[in-house]
């Protein structure tokens, strides 16, 4: 009888185990290895055509290089891009820029390769792991805090083909410091932050559905 109740219960365990596995694979779904990563600029639902053009204004540019073009060659750009693709959006665009700017910062600090793949064309990428790869080879580490950032404007825009590159001037806070391997600093200031200003050029094919743009071109100010 002893033996009987054992099984019996070893079974109930079993059904129970079962039904809970059933329950979550339900409410959490299982992965079939072709979900879309996380997508950093939100589209707008695709407007109703209306009659003659849709005019984007730009905000007030801060690029302060003498080869910036000029303002109304950026708003051509932007119109161009918002003709091939009327979903784009400016303020939404400079949203997600920013949040990318940050994901790939921290990422190429943490040496997170594989995170910073599919935010990054194939040469931005190359020099990228290059970088980190030497950091490595030196046994040095990075630690990067972006404490905010100040600004991220719009100074170049363009349509080439059926590819849109814009180009975004991006002024922030943060404190950067590079440590040897027994954790003395090699380069920078833990305490005291520093501006930095970046230009950053982000690409997008305007017939894809994927509405996330991949960084293509860095500079610094």
């Amino acid at each position: 009888m002893g033996e009987f109740q054992q099984y019996f219960d070893i079974i109930l365990f079993a059904m129970v185990a079962g039904f809970l596995v059933l329950r979550l694979r339900s409410v959490l779904g299982r992965r079939t290895g072709n979900e879309r990563r996380r997508e950093l600029f939100v589209r707008r639902t695709r407007p109703t055509p209306e009659k003659g053009p849709t005019l984007i204004e730009p905000g007030p540019s801060s690029a302060t290089a003498s080869s910036a073009p000029p303002a109304d060659a950026v708003a051509e750009g932007l119109n161009q891009i918002h003709r091939a693709d009327p979903t784009f959006d400016r303020a939404q665009f400079l949203e997600g820029a920013g949040t990318a700017f940050e994901m790939i910062v921290t990422a190429f600090a943490n040496a997170d390769k594989a995170g910073l793949r599919p935010l990054l064309s194939d040469e931005v990428c190359q020099q990228f792991v290059t970088a980190i790869d030497e950091r490595v080879a030196a046994k040095e580490t990075l630690e990067t805090r972006i404490l905010r950032l100040d600004n991220s404007d719009i100074v170049e825009a363009e349509l080439l083909g059926r590819n849109a590159q814009v180009t975004v001037k991006l002024t922030s806070q943060q404190i950067n410091v590079t440590r040897a391997m027994d954790g003395s600093i090699v380069d920078g200031d833990p305490e005291h932050p520093t501006e930095k200003t970046d230009y950053w050029t982000f690409a997008r094919d305007t017939r894809s559905a994927d509405p996330n743009w991949v960084l293509v071109a860095t500079s610094s100010g």
